[in-house]
């Protein structure tokens, strides 16, 4: 069995998919050596990275070694070498890869709806549930819609003239991480100005109330090989004058979230952390959620509030299963067996039996 991890990618969130891509590669490469490491770059192209690779090597692009992969749709699809031209391109034989995919194109079910139509099975989120999970405005909609605590939120655009709640505001890239082109202003009209000064609002942009006494609470669930969730932790912002827990309060320390400051388990209200498991337990039905993902909540001691999911979270939230302990070596393995035995989709044609076809008679006549 031969399992692929995949990380990288055309996304701001490019530099720590590559630390959790590695992560999980190097956990793997220790358990068994039938897995390789599969580099999406920044211009979108695939090349299988040499063993032992480190985070250094990609400083400069490309990895030395590296064997450039294409990928291939249809019955026969997968990933291929491409051989050059003497060279015969050979497909690689993967029972599975495991994304290490952060935000854009590897997190919005871009990525899931091409392995998809390639064959290829793969771990984390469906299309459906990678697509609703980075729609920040879809997936607030759908947590309003069944009733669970969430702040306001609306789309902003140019000719926004009111909100139905008072600033600050903060502002989030609708399809964006959790992290990255986050904005907090103090009026409405900076907000509008931001729409053209910050590029990661240029494809939408959600609103929300800026609450400054709210604090990030986090969890992760796995849906193999049953539901099962995680501790629950505190971020601790690496500033006290932060606004916002950022990507640096996040990702900056060596190993993506593994490193940041927290803490674990969270010192909650009362009641609070009953609350946090119940809303996850039904989160994961109503957003189709895969393989592992972390849900985000806003918190003070009276109040409590779904923010967001990540669907695809920094180092597979490995750092938050330890009550009880989990493996990370475990967790990879439980992603694999998911991905194997539990494909995301397949496609069928039932009903396409050419009844349509054969009473529709002539196309010429039709435009006749």
């Amino acid at each position: 069995m031969t399992i692929g991890v995949l990380f990288g990618g055309p996304t701001p969130e490019h530099d720590i998919s590559i630390l959790t891509g590695l992560l999980a590669l190097r956990e793997m490469q220790r358990n068994s050596s039938d897995t390789l490491g599969i580099y999406w770059t920044k211009t979108g192209a695939f090349y299988q990275v040499p063993a032992g690779v480190e985070a250094e090597s990609f400083l400069e692009g490309l990895p030395k070694g590296s064997i450039e992969l294409s990928l291939r749709e249809g019955d026969l699809g997968g990933f291929f070498t491409v051989g050059g031209r003497m060279g015969k391109d050979r497909r690689l034989d993967l029972d599975a890869v495991v994304l290490a995919t952060h935000g854009g194109p590897g997190e919005d079910g871009t990525l899931q709806a091409v392995l998809d139509l390639a064959g290829v099975r793969y771990s984390g989120p469906s299309v459906a549930g990678a697509a609703l999970g980075m729609d920040k405005w879809a997936f607030g909609a759908v947590i309003a819609a069944a009733g669970l605590p969430t702040l306001p939120r609306a789309l902003l655009s140019e000719d926004t003239q009111s909100l139905s709640f008072e600033g600050p505001y903060i502002l989030k890239p609708r399809f964006g991480g959790s992290s990255i082109g986050i904005d907090v202003v103090a009026d409405l009209a900076t907000a509008r100005a931001r729409l053209t000064s910050n590029v990661h609002l240029a494809r939408g942009c959600v609103v929300e109330p800026f609450r400054q006494d709210l604090t990030d609470i986090q969890i992760a669930l796995r849906t193999y090989p049953q539901l099962s969730l995680s501790a629950i932790e505190k971020p601790i912002r690496r500033s006290s004058t932060a606004e916002i827990l950022d990507y640096r309060d996040k990702y900056v320390g060596g190993e993506g979230m593994v490193s940041a400051p927290r803490e674990l388990p969270a010192v909650l209200a009362p009641g609070q952390e009953e609350a946090v498991r119940d809303h996850t337990r039904t989160i994961a039905a109503l957003a189709s959620v895969r393989g592992v993902a972390r849900i985000d909540f806003l918190a003070s001691d009276s109040e409590l509030y779904v923010n967001e999911i990540n669907t695809i979270p920094g180092s597979l939230s490995k750092h938050l299963f330890v009550d009880p302990p989990l493996a990370f070596s475990q967790l990879l393995a439980d992603l694999v067996a998911e991905a194997r035995e539990r494909p995301s989709h397949r496609y069928s044609a039932a009903g396409a039996d050419g009844l349509v076809l054969r009473s529709a008679g002539s196309i010429a006549s039709k435009l006749a």
